[in-house]
Order: structure tokens, then C-alpha cells, then sequence
């Protein structure tokens, strides 16, 4: 199903919103350009502009264009995209217009073979891939200079004279998803292949890790609550959930490695080639060659990255650490303030007083973080990386180093400088219920209130206005809507949240077992409240083409081997361990090591004896490569016939 049909002429799919003060030549350029055939350098995509209708005398952005594109076009962009879908034998195969019909479900003319977000995402790459041809400068904008062969509409959009580009929503097929995913309270596994439908891959893996974890968190949970209820005073028995947590830190992500790749074999990802990267549309330099590409384009020098990086960035990344351990220190001085009153004169309101300084501190963490990750995006953009990928990265790292000292400092001191497991545990199960509330609140009930604020206020702009009875929401007010709704930022801040909890599990649940029971509640509200803020809280997002999850996979297992680590010196200074080296506390150290590096080197033996890619998928692979060579000598021979 698509959005209603515009003006009779095409299906709407695309919004393309120019900024206010772009000059009319400008926009006759770029619309010239999107319609041109791509023999001579266009698009060959259909456009019109937006009538505001309603709207049209409350001085409205006037540049807001509606694009689509025909079914012909959209076939031969999904081969140019590197689409894969499901042949008639089963297997996942590149799209190809000469071979349709060998496609499962082609039917006459192809209408309906595409899923929506598919055909978005065709006509996104096919707009980023318009090329700036002999032309030196947009028009009527001097200052927005073109290089042959550069991306207009990342040029457009580091100039700001494109505001936005987002794909509209489908109603019918939104409100399907909906009552299948969270309008209803359900014990089933989420709706992945409607997700990925509807949302695309990057967005429906997402979805897929969170139910992993959840599930993988289940057997940690379902030993943690009795294991809890029975040593509620009992500190130092914590040995064997320790050993327990080493085994499943490391297991879980290698079976994710192994679910991770089925669903991108379905869903056509897994054998999708890389497509090239283009420069990031922030990246800017002086005009040159790109060796690679033969193209005009801004060279910026490396060595000069490097020096902002390790000069700047460097160091004030590592100021922040500082604070936030200095922030840290106040909290214990808080926290030793506080048990000295309740000491003195335990009172109840005195015991209630002693959770006060986590509950500060943990506040304070998440603040800090927040604030670190709009610092973490401004240097990072100031560090002028190239391509997108490298940007991530980069940000990546900042945002998990300053997040794991903030987060998990305080616990490590407690745990190895204190060595006081009560306070331990009672820090770590504040800092768990703190931090998930304050989270659920941002993530949830603000966007929700904020949004459903601007809803019902453009909702009544709208009924004001009219004079028919109807309540269906014509194209221009539906574009006006979602034009208004926040802008997705992708799932940094939802991988993020599940690496930190994560951390807490696989680092300190031996001495708060009830860790993992906390996580599994976070977990499926988080289901709830993450759907609900992708169907009606934020713009639909272009589909992303994903294989797996990228950096986020090793970040996890960077945390698993701290938390081996972890683990091991945990049991190491158990009582019942130090019973077994009375005599030599240095036997004792040795022997924690010993057995820590036996451990990581066990983890590393399983990762290489767990495949990442399950047997019958390395098949199913093997065989299409296969093919195709097959095909490729074929064609050789044929040629060579031909030939003589």
C-alpha cells in the first residue's frame, strides 16, 4: 500500500523541504535536474511541488516537493541500489531487471514486488548519486559552489539550502504495525520481518539484538532471584554466579553472531557488497582529486585530523575523565557524610537518607553524559573525517570511554579499593533504578508529551480551517504534520543504553542478582516505548541496509573481556577463596591471573570454535558464488564464439 496518490499522476513517497530563501532559479535548476533523463545526468524521478492549501496565508514554507517515481524506474534503481531478494529456488539473490521474473513474487509489471520502504530508499540513493555536472555554483547562490561530479544534494544539504529529506509514512500499513508490535500486551517475539518491512534493516536489527539480550537475560534472571532471596545478607557467596556470568557474557554474543546473520541472509544483506562511500555532506577542505575517483572534490590533510585529534580532542577527553572523577570523589565524601549520621542515630528517615547520595550521584551521570555527548559531536565534526562511517566511529569511541568511566568508576572503587560488597551492591542496584527511570522518562513520556502537543495543535490548526465533515488527513496536511514531527537520529543512544546495562550485568550481577531482573523489566518497556516512538513520535527514517551491527558488536565483546577480568578478581577476593591461601596473598594474586588468562584464552578458543555463520547459510553462499562463476565463464565462452 502507498500514501494516496497526488495530483493523479504518481504515488508520493519523498519530501524534499528547501529552505525559505532559496532563490526561484535555484529551485528550477534542482527540479530540472531531478526530472532529467539519466543519459543526460539526471534523476529520471518524478517531482511536484506541495500546494499548502490550508496553510497557504500563514506564510508556510512554500518549497516542500513531493517526489516518486515510476514502477520501470524503481526496478532499474533497485538494480543499480544492489537490492537482493528472494529468487524462485529459495535462495537471496542480487536484483536484476533482465532476470525479474526468476524473482519470487514478480508479477506482471513488478507492481507491489518492492516494499515501500525499499522504493524510498532506491529514490534517497538516487538522489544522493545526482552529480553536479559543468556547473560551478548553485544558482542565484554564489556561495554554494559545485565540484564535477560531487553529490548535489549533499552539497544542498551542507549549504542549508536543503532543510530535510524524510519518507513519508503509510497509513494502513502503520496502523497494521502497530496492533501487531505494541497496541497489545503480547508473550511472542516481535514482528522482525514486519519491522524490517516497514523500517528497513538497520532499525528492525535493533529491534532483533534487544529481544536477544532480553531472552539471553531470562536464565541470568531466573537463577538471580532465588540466588538473591536466599543471600540477602550474605555477601561473600557470589563465586559461583561469578563463574556463571564468565561463561554467559561470552556465549551469548557469539549465538547473537550466528541469529544476526540468519536474519540478514532472509532479509538479503549478508552477501550485499559495500557500496562505495562518498563524502560525508559536513566535510569540507581545499578543491582537489580524489585519486580514486578521478572526481574534483575538498581534500582535507590527514596529519592536520591527526593534531586536532591528538591535541585537542585527546586532551579533553581526558579533562572530562578527570571530572568525573572528581564528581566521583564527592559522592563517596557524601555518601561517608551520610552513614556517619545514620550511624549515630539510625532513625528510619536516617535510612532512608543513606540512598540519597546514589540517587544525586546517579542523576548527576546521566546529566554529564548528556552534556559529554553534545561536546563528544562537536569535536568530533571539528575533527572533519571524510566519510560517515569514520564520523561514527570516532563519536563511538569518545561517547563509550566517558561512558563507561562515568557509569562504572565508582562501582570498580567500591568493589577493588573499598572491597565493601554491601555498598556495592546497594550503589549498584540505585544507579540501575535510577538511571532506567530517568531514562524511560526522556525516552518515553517527553518525546510522547512534546509531540502530542504539536500534534493536537496542528491537528486543530487544521479542523479550524476546514469546512468539510471528512477526518482523513489530506496529502498536504500529512506532509505538514510529519514535516513538523522530530527527525530520528538512528540507534547510537538505544545501542548505547543496552551496552550499559550490559556492563552492569556482566561486570557486578554476582553481587546484585537482581540485576538481570532489572534489566529484563527495563528490557521490554523499552520494546513498548521504542516502537511507539518509531511509529508515531518520530519522522519514518530512510531504510538503512544492514548486515549486522556493526561497531556496536565489538564494543560488546570488548565488554565481555572486562568483564572476565572483572569476574576473576571478584572471585579472587572471595573468603572462601582466600581460606585456600592463607600463607601467601601473592600465591593467591598469581593464581586469579593464571586463571583470568586461561579464561580469556578460552573465550577466544570459542569464538573460533562457534562459526558466525550458521552451516546451511555457508552453503547456500558457497553455492551462489559458485554460480556465478559458472555464469561468468559461460559468458566468456560465449563471447569468445562470437568473437571468431
Amino acid at each position: 500500500m502507498m500514501p494516496q496518490e497526488f495530483s493523479g499522476t504518481f504515488t508520493p513517497l519523498v519530501v524534499l523541504e528547501l529552505a525559505p530563501d532559496v532563490k526561484e532559479e535555484a529551485v528550477t535548476w534542482l527540479l530540472r535536474r531531478i526530472r532529467d533523463s539519466q543519459q543526460n545526468g539526471g534523476a529520471e524521478l518524478l517531482i511536484e511541488q506541495l500546494s499548502l492549501g490550508f496553510d497557504a496565508d500563514k506564510k508556510e514554507n512554500p518549497n516542500l516537493f513531493v517526489v516518486g517515481a515510476s514502477w520501470s524506474r524503481l526496478l532499474s534503481g533497485a538494480e543499480e541500489a544492489g537490492l537482493f531478494k528472494e529468487f524462485n529456488d529459495g535462495s537471496m539473490r542480487g536484483f536484476t531487471c533482465a532476470n525479474k521474473n526468476n524473482f519470487k513474487n514478480f508479477h506482471g509489471e513488478g507492481d507491489g514486488f518492492l516494499s515501500m520502504a525499499e522504493c524510498q530508499y532506491i529514490i534517497k540513493h538516487e538522489l544522493d548519486t545526482l552529480r553536479a555536472k559543468d556547473e560551478t555554483h548553485v544558482p542565484g547562490h554564489v556561495e554554494a559552489k559545485l565540484y564535477p561530479g560531487k553529490s548535489i544534494v549533499r552539497r544542498l544539504q551542507s549549504k542549508g539550502l536543503l532543510i530535510q529529506i524524510f519518507p513519508l509514512h503509510e497509513k494502513e500499513e502503520l496502523k497494521r504495525l502497530c496492533f501487531s508490535w505494541y497496541k497489545k500486551v503480547r508473550f511472542s517475539f516481535q514482528p522482525l520481518d514486519s519491522i524490517r518491512h516497514y523500517f528497513g534493516e538497520s532499525q528492525a536489527l535493533y529491534f532483533g539484538f534487544l529481544e536477544y539480550f532480553t531472552l539471553a537475560l531470562m536464565p541470568m534472571a531466573l537463577i538471580g532471584v532465588p540466588y538473591y532471596l536466599f543471600d540477602w545478607e550474605d555477601y561473600d557467596k557470589y563465586v559461583v554466579f561469578a563463574v556463571f556470568n564468565l561463561i554467559w557474557c561470552t556465549v551469548i554474543l557469539e549465538l547473537w553472531k550466528r541469529s544476526c546473520a540468519s536474519l540478514a541472509y532472509s532479509w538479503g544483506t549478508l552477501c550485499r557488497k559495500k557500496a562505495f562511500e562518498e563524502p560525508r555532506p559536513g566535510f569540507h577542505g581545499v578543491l582537489g582529486f580524489n585519486p580514486v575517483t578521478g572526481r574534483e572534490e575538498p581534500q582535507y590533510p590527514n596529519a592536520k585530523r591527526q593534531l586536532r585529534i591528538y591535541l585537542v580532542s585527546l586532551p579533553f577527553v581526558l579533562i572530562c575523565l578527570y571530572l568525573s572523577l572528581f564528581v566521583m570523589m564527592v559522592y563517596f565524601r557524601m555518601e561517608g557524610f551520610v552513614l556517619m549520621i545514620h550511624d549515630q542515630e539510625p532513625t528510619f528517615w536516617t535510612g532512608i537518607l543513606v540512598f540519597i547520595p546514589s540517587i544525586i550521584y546517579a542523576v548527576v551521570i546521566e546529566v554529564m553524559n548528556l552534556i559529554y555527548r553534545y561536546a563528544a559531536e562537536f569535536l568530533t565534526e571539528w575533527e572533519n573525517h571524510r566519510l560517515e562511517s569514520s564520523y561514527q566511529n570516532h563519536l563511538i569511541l569518545k561517547v563509550l570511554v566517558f561512558n563507561f568511566f562515568n557509569c562504572f568508576a565508582s562501582l570498580f572503587y567500591i568493589a577493588f579499593l573499598m572491597q565493601d560488597m554491601a555498598l556495592l551492591r546497594q550503589s549498584l542496584a540505585t544507579l540501575l533504578i535510577t538511571s532506567q527511570i530517568l531514562n524511560q522518562f526522556m525516552e518515553a513520556f517527553l518525546p510522547y508529551w512534546l509531540q502530542r502537543r504539536r500534534n493536537k495543535k496542528m491537528i486543530h490548526k487544521v479542523k479550524k480551517k476546514r469546512t468539510m465533515t471528512d477526518n482523513e488527513l489530506t496529502l498536504a496536511e500529512q506532509v505538514r504534520l510529519e514535516a513538523d514531527m522530530s527527525t530520528y537520529l538512528g540507534t547510537f543512544d538505544d545501542y548505547l543504553e543496552l551496552f550499559l546495562l550490559f556492563g552492569y550485568v556482566s561486570l557486578f550481577s554476582c553481587v546484585y542478582p537482581l540485576a538481570a531482573v532489572l534489566v529484563v523489566l527495563n528490557n521490554i518497556t523499552e520494546v513498548y516505548s521504542d516502537a511507539f516512538k518509531m511509529c508515531r513520535v518520530f519522522k519514518r527514517p530512510f531504510s538503512e541496509p544492514a548486515a549486522n551491527i556493526g561497531v556496536w558488536q565489538l564494543a560488546f565483546e570488548t565488554m565481555s573481556v572486562i568483564a572476565v577480568v572483572t569476574n576473576c578478581a571478584l572471585i579472587g577476593m572471595s573468603p572462601q577463596v582466600k581460606a585456600y591461601f592463607t600463607d601467601s596473598e601473592m600465591q593467591l594474586i598469581l593464581w586469579t591471573v593464571a586463571i583470568e588468562h586461561g579464561l580469556l584464552a578460552f573465550k577466544f578458543i570459542l569464538t573460533f570454535l562457534i562459526p558466525d555463520v550458521p552451516k546451511h547459510i555457508q552453503i547456500k553462499l558457497s553455492r551462489l558464488e559458485f554460480e556465478s562463476l559458472e555464469a561468468l565463464k559461460k559468458k566468456k565462452m560465449l563471447e569468445a564464439s562470437e568473437s571468431r
